[in-house]
C-alpha cells in the first residue's frame, strides 16, 4: 500500500476509512500505523465516518492488542463493530478474561449485542472452560431472540460440547430449524470428546441420509475417536472409505491411527500405516514419532528403532525432550542400556520423563546402582521426582534384593518428595520386604494400607509364605480379605497352592 501521495492536503475521511479497512482485511500493520499518524498529525475528526472504531479493528486485526485497547479507551462513540473487534481479537490470542471483560463492557453500555458478538464471546467461553458463563450468555441470546441465527446456534453447540455438556449441545441442536455441515460436526465432535463414539457414528450415519456429506474435518473426527478408543478395525474402515471418497486424512487423524494401533499391539499395522503416512507427503512431528517408537519395543527390533532414530535427526525433532524420552524408553524396551544412555546424556534440556525413561531402563536392566546414582543427580539438579520415579526405584531395589534402600525411599517419599505412596509403590515394597523373607512385616505394612489392596499385592504376599512355609500367616491374611473384592484370582491361587503343596 503506497501512502506517499497521501497528505493532509489530499487527505479525506473516506479515503481513511477505506484504507484501514484494506489494513484490516490484509493485516497490514504497518500501514495501519502510518495511516493512524496521519489522522493525528492531521487534526482529522476520528468519530467522523467511525474512523476510530475501525482503526480499533485494524488494530485488533493485526494482533496489535496494546495499540487497539489504547485506541479503544480514548474512542468517546463507541460502536458494536469495535466491541466486536476488541473480545475477538482477545479470544483469539489466549486473552478469554480480557475478552469476557469487554463483553461485560458492552453489557453496561447502551450499545446492543449482534449475532456476531454471541459468536464470539462462546468461543471466550470455551477458552476459559466456564460452562457457567455459556449458560449466562446462552440466557442472553434466548431472550434477545438470536437462538434462531445458524452461526449462533453453532458457537452454543460448540462451547457445551468443548465444555463437557454434550446434553444441553444436542437440545439446542434438536430445536435448530436449519443446520449445516458445522452444526453436525460439532455435535460429533462433542460426542467423541466425552467417549460416547458409538452415539457419534449413530449421528455421522444420519447426517449423511439428511444429504449432508461429511468434510475433511468430520472423517477426521471419527477416524481418530476411533484410533483412540482402540476399536482399530472401524477406524481402519472409515480411514479407507475417507480415502475412496477423495478426502485426506489430517495429521492429528494419523498420529491417532498409529497410535491406536500401536496400543492395541498391532505393530506390523502401525509400521505399514507409518510408511503410508511417508508415501502421502505428510511429514511427521513430535507425536507421531513418539507414538510410534514403542513399536521397536514390541517387535524387539533394535534396528527398526535406530531407523527411526535417523528420521529424528533429519526432521531436527532431536531437542525435543519428548522425542528424546521415546527414544530412551525404546532403546530400554529393546535392551540397548547404552544407546539409551547416549541419548540421554545428549539430551540438552531435560524433563521428568527424561530422567524417568533413564532410571526406568537402569533398573529394569539390573544397574540399580546406576538406577540409584542418577536418583542422586536428578535430586542435585533440582529435579522433583513424582510417582513414576519412585516406583521404578522401588522395583529396582525389590529385583536386586536392596531390602534397606528401598525401605528408606519408601517411608521418606511424601516427607521428602511430597508423593503419597499409592497402590504400585505398595506392590513393589511388598515384593520387596516378601523376597527376603519379611513376611510379618510384609503383613503389618498390608494391613495398614491406606490406599485399596490390589490383588497383585495379595499375590506376592501369598507367593512369599509359600516360599518360606508361612501358612500361618496366610491363612491370616486370607480372613483379613473375605470382603476384599479382588479383580484377578492370582493371590487366591497362591493360597490354593500353599494348601495343594500340603497335602490339602
Amino acid at each position: 500500500m503506497n501512502l506517499c501521495l497521501l497528505s493532509p492536503i489530499n487527505l479525506s475521511i473516506s479515503s481513511l476509512g477505506l484504507l484501514l479497512q484494506k489494513c484490516l482485511k490484509a493485516k497490514l500493520l504497518r500501514p495501519c500505523k502510518q495511516i493512524h499518524a496521519l489522522m493525528l498529525t492531521s487534526h482529522i475528526d476520528m468519530n467522523a465516518l467511525s474512523l476510530d472504531s475501525k482503526l480499533i479493528g485494524a488494530y485488533a486485526s493485526c494482533g496489535d492488542l496494546g495499540s487497539a485497547e489504547l485506541v479503544f479507551e480514548r474512542t468517546r462513540n463507541l460502536n458494536i463493530f469495535a466491541f466486536n473487534w476488541m473480545i475477538s481479537a482477545l479470544a483469539f490470542h489466549g486473552y478469554p478474561e480480557k475478552s469476557i471483560g469487554y463483553f461485560s463492557l458492552l453489557q453496561q453500555s447502551s450499545i446492543i449485542p449482534n449475532k456476531y458478538t454471541f459468536a464470539i464471546v462462546l468461543k471466550a467461553c470455551v477458552g476459559l472452560m466456564d460452562l457457567n458463563k455459556g449458560k449466562e450468555v446462552h440466557s442472553m441470546i434466548y431472550r434477545m431472540g438470536f437462538e434462531s441465527e445458524l452461526s449462533v446456534a453453532n458457537a452454543l453447540i460448540d462451547m457445551y460440547g468443548k465444555c463437557g455438556n454434550t446434553e444441553y449441545a444436542r437440545l439446542v441442536f434438536n430445536v435448530m430449524v436449519e443446520r449445516d455441515i458445522v452444526s453436525w460436526t460439532s455435535l460429533i465432535h462433542s460426542y467423541v470428546n466425552m467417549g460416547k463414539i458409538e452415539e457419534s457414528f449413530i449421528l455421522f450415519e444420519k447426517m449423511r441420509l439428511e444429504g449432508i456429506r461429511p468434510n475433511d474435518f468430520t472423517w477426521n473426527i471419527m477416524v481418530a475417536g476411533y484410533a483412540r478408543k482402540g476399536d482399530c478395525d472401524i477406524a481402519l474402515m472409515l480411514f479407507s472409505k475417507m480415502s475412496k471418497e477423495g478426502l485426506t486424512p489430517d495429521l492429528i487423524t494419523w498420529n491417532a491411527m498409529i497410535s491406536g494401533f500401536v496400543q492395541s499391539q498391532r505393530s506390523t499395522e502401525a509400521l505399514a500405516l507409518f510408511l503410508d503416512m511417508l508415501d502421502a507427503g505428510v511429514k511427521p512431528n513430535e507425536v507421531t514419532l513418539t507414538g510410534l517408537l514403542p513399536v521397536c519395543g514390541l517387535i524387539d527390533s533394535v534396528s527398526t528403532g535406530k531407523e527411526i532414530h535417523g528420521l529424528v535427526y533429519r526432521l531436527e525433532l532431536f531437542a525435543n525432550v519428548f522425542v528424546a524420552s521415546a527414544l530412551i524408553d525404546m532403546y530400554s524396551r529393546c535392551g540397548s542400556v547404552e544407546d539409551a544412555w547416549n541419548i540421554f546424556k545428549s539430551v540438552p534440556f531435560k524433563n521428568i520423563a527424561s530422567w524417568n525413561a533413564m532410571i526406568g531402563c537402569y533398573g529394569k536392566h539390573g544397574r540399580v546402582e546406576h538406577a540409584i546414582k542418577l536418583f542422586e543427580k536428578m535430586q542435585y539438579e533440582v529435579v522433583l521426582p513424582n510417582e513414576v520415579t519412585l516406583t521404578s526405584l522401588l522395583s529396582a531395589c525389590s529385583h536386586a534384593g536392596l531390602v534397606e534402600i528401598g525401605l528408606k525411599i519408601f517411608w521418606s517419599m511424601e516427607e521428602s518428595y511430597g508423593v503419597r505412596a499409592r497402590k504400585e509403590h505398595y506392590a513393589c515394597v511388598i515384593d520387596l520386604v516378601c523376597r527376603v523373607g519379611r513376611l510379618e512385616e510384609a503383613y503389618n505394612i498390608i494391613k495398614d494400607m491406606p490406599t485399596e489392596v490390589t490383588d497383585s499385592i495379595i499375590g506376592a504376599f501369598f507367593s512369599g509364605c509359600k516360599a518360606y512355609t508361612r501358612r500361618d500367616l496366610a491363612e491370616k491374611m486370607a480372613k483379613d480379605i473375605l470382603h476384599m473384592d479382588l479383580k484377578k484370582p492370582e493371590g487366591l491361587v497362591a493360597l490354593s497352592n500353599i494348601y495343594a503343596a500340603e497335602g490339602e
